[in-house]
């Protein structure tokens, strides 16, 4: 484990003149790195001391596929990828490298490996588990649906930690991908694996460090945070040892991180986890010795990046000379950080269990506190399918070319064209017999059913622009009634949501903000950072890892969130009674066909019970 140096105490940042003479009237700055991973690329931000952005950068992560089902990435990859960004973001910027004062990690809840013994990356691809091929893919990506058995194995056990990811621990969680590599990988591999999840594996990447985010071993690798339920060690030897990873057991459970303050260290979010190393330094071109900050899942990451705005419920902007936020004030907001598929975040002071949403999970933010995530499987990705899938597709595609512009804001304005030429009251009525459910990637939230498909009622033969147009707005009602539903299943069970703070590049698409707005009937959020709000986020846990002091002690990360959160803006559910009754009435023809389709299946299932294949 890395050393960590004296520093000195916090003070809040301030701006300071300089002390070279040709620069009187130029202050200076502190700076943050913020570094995001995520499915498909890495990003990194550059925070000044004021919480504004002054530099940013991506670069496309490489991903394999060596069989359907199967997503795998590569840890050197990634780093690669996150150094070039960050170099690019400081040059592009002209940053000076020695105004960075703290850096924060966020990625994607993948399972990472390595050697024990050599600290270098396992390959995950069978069936020979080498680099031969040059490429030194240890990732399981989260969305890799290869451990279906083990999964099922697992929630087969009704082991009492299953109560802390929702009564059933998910396909894209880590410790199914663990045992899957042990059904898998000749026993001398396994054997000299360590595991890490994603994050986690950057820090490390960073400073040398052994120690672990609460955020990741708590929320996807099935470890109980010590006093809660009766557990010891955080780790659950029994439940491991009765899904067969009873060799995870061994030293302490050193090969998962250890013994919290035996042979391991567990730490909340931001707190710092060492320094950066003159390695990784120079990967970076930084100067070692910068407080890097315990990573968070990609999610939890927009949490951070978002809840902490001000913000006065009567005015139409986020106000930024609000009273100070009290935390209590985050119990109230869900943060829903939509991509790929979308997660729905919710802090509490006490832990609310909630059937199909993961949690309640202590300690993985704020400590002390517990969070809870429920989620769509598939929301950037389902509109992508619906849209690509559509006979007009390639119409579409030119014709926005030809405006120059997205095929997301061409078919917004032709859903407001034919609204228009239709002389209908609103965008919503041309959909009024339309009834789309699009679980076609399996339901993550809130009844946890990865068999779940996709039913449509009210197809017909329209081939044409507007039938696209209808498609894809019935797959934005359909995107706003299930965060309906899963709001519901989370304050019905005891939380006390009422807004919804947004984050993603589906927060620019004003038509789809607006349903889930009217459909959840409270007001949703727009953060000033559409685009960056995750890694904004992350760039918060550099700020919160810089401020510790020589006793180890940091700022509370919610007061980095107030202070530097920035305004926004605010949609409000409508107003328009007709649309508020067609909503509701559609949400009850949404929950038909959902519980229609579980009944479906189940008489299906019975009726060809016995019957097999040729």
């Amino acid at each position: 484990m890395s050393s960590i140096p004296f520093r000195q105490p916090y003070r809040q940042p301030s701006r300071q003149l300089s002390t070279d003479p040709r620069n009187e009237l130029h202050p200076h700055v502190d700076h943050y790195i913020g570094i995001d991973v995520g499915t498909g690329s890495a990003r990194a931000c550059i925070m000044n001391d004021q919480g504004d952005i002054v530099g940013l950068a991506s670069e496309n992560i490489g991903l394999w596929q060596p069989q359907t089902g199967y997503y795998e990435q590569s840890t050197s990859d990634i780093w690669r990828c996150i150094c070039s960004s960050v170099r690019r973001a400081l040059d592009q910027h002209n940053i000076d490298r020695s105004t960075i004062r703290g850096i924060g990690f966020d990625a994607t809840c993948s399972l990472a490996v390595f050697s024990q013994d050599t600290d270098e990356p396992v390959c995950v691809t069978g069936p020979n588990f080498d680099n031969k091929d040059g490429n030194d893919r240890n990732v399981i990506l989260w969305l890799d649906h290869r451990p279906v058995d083990e999964t099922n194995k697992i929630n087969a056990t009704n082991h009492n930690l299953l109560r802390y990811v929702g009564g059933k621990m998910s396909i894209e969680m880590e410790i199914p991908k663990v045992l899957w590599l042990k059904n898998n990988m000749p026993k001398e591999v396994f054997d000299k694996c360590k595991f890490y999840d994603l994050t986690d594996a950057l820090t490390h990447i960073a400073t040398g460090s052994e120690t672990r985010s609460f955020c990741s071993v708590v929320c996807k690798q099935g470890f109980v945070p010590v006093g809660v339920d009766g557990s010891v060690k955080g780790w659950q030897e029994d439940f491991l040892t009765e899904i067969g990873l009873e060799d995870l057991c061994e030293d302490n459970f050193k090969r998962m991180g250890g013994v919290d303050k035996v042979n391991g260290n567990y730490i909340t979010a931001g707190e710092l986890v060492g320094t950066l190393s003159e390695r990784a330094a120079a990967d970076m071109g930084l100067q070692p010795g910068i407080a890097v900050g315990s990573g968070v899942i990609d999610a939890y990451a927009g949490w951070i990046g978002t809840v902490g705005a001000k913000v006065k419920l009567d005015e139409d902007t986020l106000d930024m000379d609000a009273p100070k936020n009290d935390v209590s004030q985050a119990f109230t907001r869900l943060a829903a950080v939509a991509g790929t598929s979308t997660c729905h975040l919710a802090m509490s002071r006490e832990p609310v269990f909630v059937n199909g949403v993961w949690g309640p999970y202590r300690d993985v933010l704020l400590p002390d506190y517990w969070m809870a995530e429920g989620g769509q499987s598939a929301t950037g990705e389902l509109l992508k399918h619906v849209i690509e899938t559509h006979p007009a597709f390639h119409e579409a595609s030119s014709v926005a070319e030809t405006f120059n512009t997205n095929i997301y804001d061409y078919l917004n304005e032709h859903l407001r064209e034919m609204a228009d030429r239709e002389g209908a009251p609103h965008i919503s009525w041309l959909g009024r017999h339309f009834f789309f459910y699009g679980d076609l990637f399996g339901n993550r939230s809130p009844i946890a059913d990865p068999n779940m498909k996709g039913s449509l009622i009210g197809l017909s033969s329209d081939k044409s622009l507007d039938g696209l147009a209808l498609h894809y707005y019935g797959t934005m009602e359909f995107i706003a009634l299930q965060t309906h539903q899963i709001v519901s299943a989370m304050n019905n069970s005891g939380h006390v949501i009422s807004s919804i703070f947004m984050s993603g590049s589906q927060c620019q698409n004003d038509i789809l903000m607006q349903l889930v707005a009217a459909a959840c009937n409270m007001p949703v959020l727009i953060p000033r950072y559409v685009h960056a709000a995750v890694v904004h986020g992350a760039a918060m846990l550099g700020a919160k890892a810089a401020s510790t002091d020589k006793d180890g002690k940091s700022e509370p990360l919610w007061d980095i969130m107030d202070r530097y959160s920035k305004a926004g803006k605010m949609i409000r559910p409508s107003k328009d009674k007709n649309l508020k009754k067609l909503l509701e009435t559609k949400y009850k023809v949404f929950l038909e066909q959902c519980e229609s389709q579980q009944r479906y299946r189940k008489d299906i299932d019975a009726a060809v019970e016995g019957w097999s294949k040729a």
